[in-house]
């Protein structure tokens, strides 16, 4: 194959995607389905060499479907870190992961994040561009003329088509199971 049908190939599988991630997010916002916070941590200056609590900036609303987050104009974030919001509390901490999450917590609400609401950060924009460039952005990779999602990054080979992972993850958050 030459480089020239590569890179049609792979500029008709991101076209593709493209069109598959904005039929995600108008089916999403038809359904009214539960959105997250997309926000980014904050650490602040030092003030006369003290330290501040870190805060989060909200970037925006976002529907997280697995390792891909996908905001209302259809572009798509790599999942980062997820925690729900929640006012600081003197409790024991053993565990400086613990620590370190709790922390986080405090954050989204220091930033004005009402306290219960699901917050995503640390996730990185994919580049679909870079995707058709490169053949790999976050947790999407292409092969010939497909998209797929790498559903686990520790292993290469857990790889979903995208379209069918999308339309089961949009299914799911836009018409939960009963009970859920």
């Amino acid at each position: 194959m030459t480089d020239a049908t590569e890179r049609e190939l792979a500029g008709a599988a991101v076209a593709r995607l493209r069109r598959d991630l904005e039929a995600a997010s108008a089916r999403l916002a038809e359904a009214g389905a539960r959105t997250e916070v997309l926000a980014e941590l904050v650490e602040p200056r030092r003030v006369l060499g003290v330290a501040r609590a870190p805060r989060m900036a909200q970037l925006g609303r976002v529907w997280r479907l697995g390792v891909l987050l996908v905001a209302p104009d259809g572009s798509a974030y790599a999942t980062g870190h997820v925690v729900r919001a929640e006012l600081p509390a003197r409790r024991s901490v053993l565990a400086d992961s613990v620590a370190e999450h709790r922390g986080w917590q405090a954050a989204a609400v220091k930033g004005g994040i009402t306290p219960g609401e699901t917050v995503d950060f640390d996730a990185a924009a994919v580049d679909l561009d870079a995707l058709a460039r490169e053949g790999a952005a976050g947790p999407l990779v292409l092969r010939g003329d497909t998209a797929f999602v790498r559903w686990n990054p520790t292993q290469p080979d857990a790889l979903a088509d995208a379209a069918s992972y999308l339309a089961d993850r949009v299914e799911l958050l836009a018409s939960p199971p009963t009970g859920t």
